[in-house]
């Protein structure tokens, strides 16, 4: 065994207690997370089950393939499994107050996620990034402006790659998006610099009310890396630590990244210096100037040149299925911003725009409580295309402050909008709620729209 393997089991037993010799792991989840353990605890020589509720789970072909001779528990948790084991590796997608997984942690069985794993595996920096609404589009930034620099950089977590897959890159540097289901299970990250975007109301059918979510959130912040701090978000700036490095932004106020104006154009500022106008950034919206912000801050935080920065900002276009430019069709702008599957991201997207537009919302709210919209969209909104699930949650919040159609399907919904829309608007697809109830996915929902509006030119 090379030293490097020796260092990550040193690490691992320091840790976790986790030993080859007689720990006795569970991973719970055969996803992409799952496989991603496996192949992990595999390598280290660790004995490992993995159990699924689901029957089929869909990567349980490929996994018998790879790896016939693990157990494999599914259709259901097993009682048997979860007594044996001494550590459980708990997939994101899993609640951790599922009754078997409850049973087990009274019991002394001990909770380790995959981001526990690689942050012990690794010996550079990390940066973490969380929030409700904003960290994929930070991570991508961030990850680009690292590259631009010249750094071999991992970047996932959350998005894209799993975290385990990085190690493979032996990175000098790794970019992380992670969510609020990643760190309520996670002690051992020590993140160089991490941030908290936003805390906004998502995932209540997980997290117990808003408090308990931004708890989770700010276990981002474990260690005594810099603090790269919203001051505009008051949940966020609460947290604030003492003694810590620190560095803010805000789209509002004065911070350390912040906007400034002169001579009538407005410019990204860090303390004294004009870094770049605004209008040199091709994305649209004010969350995007936060987000150009927040990326900075960070950059700076680890060393990168603000140059080299502000270029791949100016290059920046953005995630697919967050505020995409579909077509504009007759004089009006159709956007999809699917990936915005909570409130938050609707109201960002919405108090983007100077002008009112057409919404298409709905889906499935996951518990979040609608009347937090009614405020943006009666100030933003010059109607509302409600669709899916919970459309009549929304359409009750919104108590007639606008216009509302009803839509069965997307493609019904893009058919309302051309009939009622007019040269100069623009049309969003921001449904503030998950796709899970009509669609696989919010990519499966934001090309459906994609696929509607396209047919329009036709």
């Amino acid at each position: 065994m090379n030293m490097a393997n020796l260092a990550i089991l040193d690490s691992l037993k320091k840790n976790f207690a986790l030993d080859p010799e007689c720990s006795k792991i569970l991973v719970v989840g055969l996803g992409h997370t799952g496989i991603s353990v496996a192949h992990f605890l595999q390598k280290q020589g660790f004995k490992f089950a993995i159990t699924d509720s689901r029957d089929k789970p869909p990567l349980k072909d490929a996994f018998f393939q790879e790896m016939p001779d693990t157990p494999l528990f599914t259709g259901g948790f097993d009682e048997t499994a979860f007594k044996v084991a001494t550590h459980l590796v708990v997939s994101p997608g899993v609640s951790l107050t599922e009754k078997s997984i409850v049973k087990a942690i009274a019991s002394g069985v001990k909770i380790v996620s995959d981001i526990d794993l690689f942050a012990c595996s690794v010996n550079v920096p990390i940066i973490a990034i969380t929030g409700a609404n904003g960290k994929s589009t930070v991570t991508m930034m961030l990850g680009e402006m690292a590259k631009s620099a010249g750094k071999k950089v991992g970047v996932g977590g959350n998005l894209g790659t799993p975290a385990l897959e990085l190690l493979d890159l032996n990175a000098e540097l790794y970019v992380l998006e992670l969510s609020s289901f990643q760190l309520e299970r996670t002690s051992a990250l020590k993140a160089a610099a991490a941030t908290v975007l936003n805390v906004s109301a998502d995932h209540l059918d997980r997290h117990e009310d808003i408090a308990h979510y931004a708890y989770e959130k700010q276990k981002v912040f474990s260690g005594n890396g810099v603090m790269v701090i919203n001051i505009d978000d008051p949940i966020v700036n609460a947290m604030q630590e003492t003694g810590r490095r620190l560095f803010t932004f805000s789209i509002r106020k004065n911070a350390d990244f912040y906007i400034d104006h002169k001579d009538g154009v407005e410019y990204l500022m860090h303390k004294n210096d004009y870094l770049m106008s605004l209008a040199e950034l091709p994305l649209e919206g004010r969350h995007n100037v936060a987000n150009a912000l927040a990326a900075l801050a960070l950059g700076t935080a680890i060393g990168l040149g603000q140059q080299v920065m502000c270029d791949v900002l100016k290059r920046f276009k953005g995630l697919d299925h967050r505020m995409q430019r579909v077509a504009e069709i007759s004089g009006v702008t159709w956007v999809n911003d699917s990936k915005a599957t909570n409130i938050g991201a609707c109201v960002a997207a919405l108090e983007g725009y100077d002008r009112k537009v057409i919404l298409i919302a709905g889906g499935d709210a996951k518990g979040a409580d609608m009347n937090e919209l009614k405020p943006v969209i009666k100030e933003k909104a010059k109607s509302v295309v409600l669709m899916g699930k919970d459309a009549g949650l929304i359409e009750q919040a919104l108590n007639n402050c606008v216009p509302v159609y009803s839509a069965k399907n997307m493609v019904e919904a893009v058919k309302i909008c051309a009939g009622i829309a007019e040269s100069g608007d623009s049309v969003l697809l921001s449904p503030a709620c998950a796709s899970i109830d009509q669609y696989k996915n919010y990519q499966d929902r934001g090309n459906q729209f994609s696929k509607a509006v396209l047919r329009l030119l036709a």
